[in-house]
């Protein structure tokens, strides 16, 4: 009984490095689910892929699949050192040059768990991210109709004294002034918490 339960332990712990793992791979696939559900490029771009239970997609397109892992692959070294907070991910429209959703992803970090690691069932992190992930399949219903084509944006937020690589660029926030806002669903590995938001523009503002 003894080593049963020992190997169960040992299945269920979490280190820092596999959190950051599991943490980066899920926003990968929330940034092509946004990018896919808002149209910001056409469904032909992407590819299905079973993950989470769900049907999930990644892009076939090149240059969007080389640009994300770059961007997830820095996410994950920041992590790593516990000098990330969040990610944003800014629609914008070409035209107007105006930020027409912000999708924002907070990151917050257990430091003591980060040193000896956590314990959670693998099945129940899976479901609360299925949870945001048919939060952002169902954004359609109340986000408003983007009546422009569209680009976006990934912002990274992290510490003064992280390391930045050269080729990335400081940029505004691209905030959204009298925005409404929608609280996501939230998920946790116990080492890190993340907080999910979408704010939008409308025809008041």
């Amino acid at each position: 009984m003894a080593s049963s339960a020992t190997a169960q332990q040992l299945r269920n712990t979490i280190t820092l490095k596999g959190s950051t793992q599991i943490v980066s791979e899920f926003f990968a696939f929330a940034v092509y689910s946004i990018l896919y559900q808002r149209a910001i490029y056409p469904p032909q771009a992407f590819d299905t892929v079973q993950k989470y239970g769900l049907s999930m997609l990644v892009a076939n397109d090149e240059k969007l699949r080389r640009y994300l892992d770059n961007v997830m692959g820095q996410m994950q070294s920041w992590m790593l050192t516990q000098e990330v907070k969040r990610m944003v991910v800014a629609v914008i429209g070409s035209e107007s040059g105006q930020t027409l959703e912000r999708w924002t992803f907070t990151i917050e970090t257990d430091q003591n768990l980060a040193k000896c690691g956590s314990e959670k069932p693998q099945s129940e992190i899976t479901r609360e991210m299925q949870a945001i992930i048919r939060q952002i399949t169902a954004s359609v219903t109340f986000l408003p109709l983007l009546d422009e084509p569209c680009h976006f944006e990934l912002l990274v937020y992290c510490d003064k004294e992280a390391d930045v690589p050269k080729e990335w660029e400081e940029t505004d926030a691209k905030l959204i002034i009298d925005a409404q806002e929608v609280r996501l669903r939230s998920f946790s590995t116990k080492i890190h918490q993340i907080e999910g938001m979408v704010a939008y523009k409308t025809d008041n503002n």
